[in-house]
């Protein structure tokens, strides 16, 4: 392969990388500009929650169905496609002066980050090979984690700055320069598939059943387990994943192939994605609310003590990268969560006063560090055994994991920490309790990731290797 072509290749990833840090960026970002959103809007906390929630319920829910159409019509197509409605509809979310605009702009943007995001992974699968596709992939994981950290950062420069309309603005040019330069690298072409028809039957159910889980997950952050509907709503997203199954046994064309969900690395990647997601979203999460609500900091000052372990994160997978190729999956996702573990420990300490870099700064830096290499671990793991037909499907279905595990994670220690309050304790005990627990959590997901994630480097190849 010639020089030309290599740094054509570099420069398709930081295109695709830019275009993605837009789409994790708008998970965080919006939440630390809503207070400023509601008083500017008059949004009731209602509305205010669905801010949030269309969007993570469009970007989770339709994810495996972009990833579907970027293997059966075209990645490039499908990625410039989403990239379109993301930003047209980030233009529209800032410039909404009612919360039913606002809502339905946000909604729209999540259609459109579930069709860019497995599409742009799908074309870097495809696009590096070899050791360059496991570096290609740690450089997309760092984003993942670390687009979580500056969100926060971000969210509070533009609040206190020029206006919350920026946190959306601010998307416009960066989705602007990506469309008018990534076709001049990436050529136009079909999916590995052919044009069949989309299993329409099994797209409905799959985007039902995420987005009922979603939701789910959503309002037990806000009300409990059992409060309201969110039992019921559970069990509903539960039975219809079971009906997909179902439906996609039957047809000659299905959305995911089944037999792809029985690959062991394609399950164990998926799986250490939803557990890193969810484990760094909880201490983004729980970090950010202790540091406003305890230490009484600003939204900018707490994005401001976030911005190091944005960098923790980069280096983790940049240390994950090396480790993968050189020994494998297993003993990095096993040190990774380790770390995460001890991170969580040290979190658990928290103090109700003082200085909160040293309040939360070292223990939040070691875990970012252990999940770094996670993340690489996930993405590398299911995406080195997955071959060109299936690298749109595999990412729409790392993609979902992580959204599921985002909300999982908030879900989970958000109730632990208002259980803690209900309980009596002091507003520091509710947070050592949630605390604990992700601790707990990693420790176990570090033993039982270790039993499931294959061993050896991942294959040299462009796959796909069948490991069971």
């Amino acid at each position: 392969m010639s020089q030309t072509v290599v740094r054509a290749n570099w420069w398709v990833l930081v295109l695709l990388c830019l275009a993605q840090f837009m789409v994790i960026l708008d998970v965080t970002v919006v939440n630390v500009a809503l207070p400023v959103i509601a008083t500017e809007l008059d949004l009731d906390r209602e509305a205010l929650t669905w801010v949030v929630t269309a969007y993570t319920l469009c970007f989770g829910g339709l994810m495996l169905l972009g990833g579907r159409l970027s293997d059966a019509i075209s990645r490039r197509g499908v990625f410039l496609a989403g990239l379109a409605v993301f930003t047209v509809a980030s233009l529209a979310s800032g410039l909404a002066e009612s919360a039913t605009a606002l809502v339905a702009a946000r909604a729209v943007q999540g259609v459109g980050a579930a069709m860019l995001s497995p599409a742009a992974m799908s074309i870097i699968t495809t696009t590096f090979h070899g050791p360059d596709r496991n570096r290609a992939l740690g450089v997309w994981a760092a984003i993942a984690g670390a687009g979580a950290a500056v969100g926060v950062l971000l969210g509070g420069l533009f609040a206190a700055g020029p206006g919350w309309e920026w946190v959306f603005f601010i998307n416009v040019p960066v989705g602007v320069f990506v469309a008018a330069v990534l076709p001049r690298l990436v050529p136009a072409g079909r999916g590995e598939r052919s044009r069949g028809k989309v299993d329409v039957p099994g797209a409905l159910i799959a985007v039902l059943a995420v987005g009922a889980l979603i939701y789910a997950l959503v309002r037990a952050g806000d009300t409990g387990w059992s409060g309201g509907s969110t039992p019921y709503v559970l069990v509903a997203g539960l039975v219809l994943l079971v009906m997909f199954v179902v439906v996609e046994r039957k047809v000659a064309e299905p959305l995911v192939r089944l037999e792809l969900l029985t690959r062991r690395p394609v399950v164990a990647g998926n799986l250490v994605m939803l557990a890193a997601s969810g484990l760094l979203l909880a201490n983004f999460f729980l970090n950010s609310q202790y540091l406003q609500h305890v230490l009484r900091l600003d939204a900018l000052e707490t994005g401001l003590i976030f911005l190091p372990v944005a960098l923790v994160i980069g280096i983790g997978t940049h240390v994950g990268v090396r480790a993968v190729s050189r020994f494998g999956g297993r003993p990095v996702v096993a040190a990774g969560f380790g770390l995460a573990a001890v991170g969580a420990v040290l979190l658990a300490q928290v103090p109700d006063s003082g200085n909160a870099v040293f309040a939360v700064l070292p223990g939040f830096v070691v875990s970012g560090l252990g999940l770094g290499a996670t993340f690489v671990t996930a993405t590398t793991t299911a995406m080195a055994h997955a071959g060109p037909n299936d690298a749109g499907t595999t990412s729409g279905l790392i993609n979902t994991g992580h959204e599921l595990g985002a909300t999982l994670g908030i879900a989970v220690v958000s109730t632990i920490a208002a259980l803690g309050l209900q309980g009596g304790g002091d507003a520091v005990g509710g947070f050592a309790a949630a605390f604990t627990a992700t601790a707990v959590a990693a420790a176990v997901i570090a033993v039982g990731a270790t039993l499931l994630v294959p061993a050896g480097r991942p294959p040299a190849t462009d796959g796909p290797v069948f490991a069971h």
